[in-house]
């Protein structure tokens, strides 16, 4: 997986008025877990807008004064209700030899029969999936082939097994599927009110034939 640097200054001082004064001067108070204790540090809010407002999945490498470089992997993020700013981070430090959850991308790859074909439409349930991986082994994104996907049929997380991750759904939640259009569903509506109505015209004849006969 792909990693992004964020660089940061440690805080000297973690109360109110010093992190309305950080977020002020444009950075983002920051949190750093996973280690005996919290490292409190601030890094310019320009810096996170290609690790947080992508589809992609990046691991993060922080450092901290120039000199510290730790890796890690955001592990919660807050922002403002109206302005969307960023407002704290808390990020969650990478042991080569420990397990971490974090939330991966789909990518949907192929044509669906089913769609080509058949005339559904392909449903996407799940952009992201969420896994268990040591961090060398965090996948960039999961595939999901469709290209035998047929009307009616789906891809579920047991579909998906991998043998360098775990994704933590159960196995039958449905990442796609290729489900009947409502055009194609209107049509055939259309088709079974075509046919009784013959039916009920073919009936109504042959009433009025017997009725003539007597």
């Amino acid at each position: 997986m792909k990693s992004i640097t964020i660089k940061g200054s440690k805080r000297e001082s973690v109360g109110k008025v010093a992190t309305k004064a950080i977020r002020n001067a444009d950075k983002v108070p920051c949190v750093l877990y996973g280690s005996e204790n919290p490292l409190h540090f601030s890094a310019n809010e320009l810096d996170f807008s290609k690790l947080v407002f992508t589809p992609k999945a990046h691991t993060v490498v922080i450092e901290i004064n120039g000199d510290q470089k730790i890796n890690a992997i955001i592990q919660d993020i807050q922002f403002h209700p109206v302005s969307d700013k960023i407002l704290h981070v808390d990020f969650y430090q990478l042991s080569d030899d420990k397990e971490v959850n974090m939330e991966i991308p789909v990518i949907i790859h192929g044509s669906a029969p089913g769609v080509m074909l058949e005339g559904g439409t392909l449903v996407v349930n799940k952009r992201k999936l969420k896994v268990r991986a040591l961090p060398n082994n965090l996948p960039d994104s999961i595939t999901v082939d469709i290209s035998e996907l047929k009307l009616g049929n789906k891809i579920s997380t047991a579909d998906l097994d991998s043998k360098d991750f775990t994704i933590l759904h159960p196995d039958n939640t449905v990442v796609c599927k290729v489900r009947t259009s409502r055009a194609s569903m209107s049509l055939e509506e259309e088709e079974l009110e075509g046919e009784e109505s013959n039916i009920e015209g073919e009936a109504f004849a042959e009433g009025e034939s017997g009725s003539g006969e007597q």
